[in-house]
């Protein structure tokens, strides 16, 4: 039942705020720790609309007490200061802030390694629906010199790179000498969603000649300044450099764009989290967190570069590589921007997803869409027996139409499509994953 009242508030536009949160006697309302790439700018931005949206005045930001540390300041109508603190030294800080009773609320763009996971079982399941939310998406861009004339590369290419053993832009078919790395630091969250995706994966560390950076601006300034220079940085950090287009195992090539990494299909797409304990007693914390699920939390993660979860219907153009049934389908329906995904090594959907639930149902109905204008298309990996994956792909979209029934959803169709057109390699669990998903399409 908590559940269902949950996914309903994702169906509307951000919940009224009843009464306004309580000013704490002394202290921060509210303490946030982790990610650079959220903490930089879109965690600041989601507090100050929470705090407009409670009737604040002269919200402003002030510096901290260290670097990449800031203050949000705002008054009551009473006359009351109100301050929140945002520190952005890198996801791992704020699981270790979580644990040192240092901040109320983690900002993380990775998920919780199952160490931390352990580690802060005393504050409750931190995998819970309730505490693990997910409120952007993003894409790490492989950022070039705008000189640079690669277009595109693959993700053995990019750990062959990173780790050192290709050294020079004429192995890859390029031109300029040798090749600079730049990197950002071991507590950044987007390293190790790199080093998760393309360096760990092939069993490589990163070559120890990169030159490392906590801030990400500045990492992206540098290789725009370094016609030998590569790097990757958050979708938003892109600045005046060249992101190039990527491909996993078979997957065709991809460039960071909007629609593909909104379905999370872009090889190096990933997820942005605030983690908020169950135990948590703090009300500022739950309420940024709905205010970050909401309307205008949404607009505000769109306005900072990132990827919004707000479900849209895209064409897609038909290519010889689909499947003919799949050509047919783009060509007389739309695809929703999101995909279902699935908790790993269960058919169980994962937070995401169960987040996602309702935002679909919220558009089917919107558009009049109830009764037989959706079709759910099933993939899934290949392993070793293809007609598996064929059956496996259709049962996970069943999983998805029993959800969207108990809404009033009545499907026109479902199908299945095994291991055709992958999104990632299926040689590690997280490519099988990815591969292992269900689209919405509309008509």
């Amino acid at each position: 039942m908590r559940l269902r009242v949950l996914f309903l508030c994702f169906a509307i536009s951000l919940p009224t705020v009843a009464a306004p949160l309580p000013v704490p006697g002394q202290g921060p309302a509210l303490r946030i720790q982790g990610s650079n790439t959220i903490g930089a700018a879109l965690g600041p931005a989601l507090v100050k609309g929470l705090m407009e949206h409670q009737g604040l005045q002269g919200v402003h930001s002030e510096p901290g007490d260290g670097a990449n540390e800031q203050r949000l300041v705002g008054k009551t109508r009473q006359g009351k200061t109100v301050t929140i603190e945002v520190a952005a030294h890198g996801s791992s800080t704020g699981f270790a802030a979580l644990k040192n009773n240092r901040a109320d609320l983690a900002a993380a763009s990775r998920p919780i390694k199952d160490s931390e996971l352990v580690d802060l079982e005393s504050l409750g399941d931190l995998k819970s629906p309730e505490a693990e939310q997910v409120i952007a998406i993003d894409g790490l861009a492989i950022i070039l010199n705008p000189r640079n004339p690669l277009n595109t590369l693959n993700t053995e290419q990019l750990a062959q790179v990173f780790n050192g053993e290709v050294s020079t832009w004429e192995a890859l078919g390029g031109i300029g000498g040798a090749i600079h790395v730049y990197a950002r630091d071991d507590q950044s969250g987007t390293y190790d969603t790199f080093k998760e995706l393309v360096l760990s994966r092939r069993g490589k560390p990163l070559a120890g000649t990169a030159q490392r950076f906590e801030s990400s601006e500045a990492l992206s300034d540098a290789v725009s300044h370094d016609p030998q220079g590569i790097g990757f940085i958050g979708l938003p950090y892109v600045r005046q450099a060249k992101a190039v287009a990527i491909v996993d195992g078979d997957s065709q090539p991809m460039l960071p764009l909007t629609s593909l990494i909104a379905t999370e299909d872009y090889p190096l797409s990933r997820r942005l989290f605030f983690y908020l304990p169950p135990s948590s007693r703090n009300p500022w914390a739950k309420a940024l967190v709905d205010f970050a699920q909401g309307s205008k939390g949404q607009a505000i993660v769109a306005a900072n570069g990132f990827i919004a979860q707000q479900v849209q219907a895209i064409g897609v153009a038909p290519r010889p590589s689909m499947p003919d049934d799949y050509q047919a389908l783009a060509r007389d329906a739309q695809r929703l921007t999101v995909n279902f995904r699935f908790e790993e090594g269960s058919a169980s959907l994962d937070n995401k997803a169960r987040q996602d639930l309702q935002r679909v149902v919220a558009y089917i109905r919107s558009h009049g869409k109830l009764d037989k204008q959706v079709t759910l298309v099933g993939f899934g990996d290949a392993k070793n027996d293809p007609q598996r994956a064929a059956l496996l792909s259709k049962l996970r979209a069943m999983a998805v139409r029993r959800e969207l029934a108990k809404s009033g959803v009545v499907l026109k169709d479902i199908r299945g499509f095994g291991a055709q057109m992958p999104v990632a390699a299926n040689t590690a669990d997280e490519g099988r994953i990815k591969n292992r998903r269900v689209e919405v399409w509309v008509y």
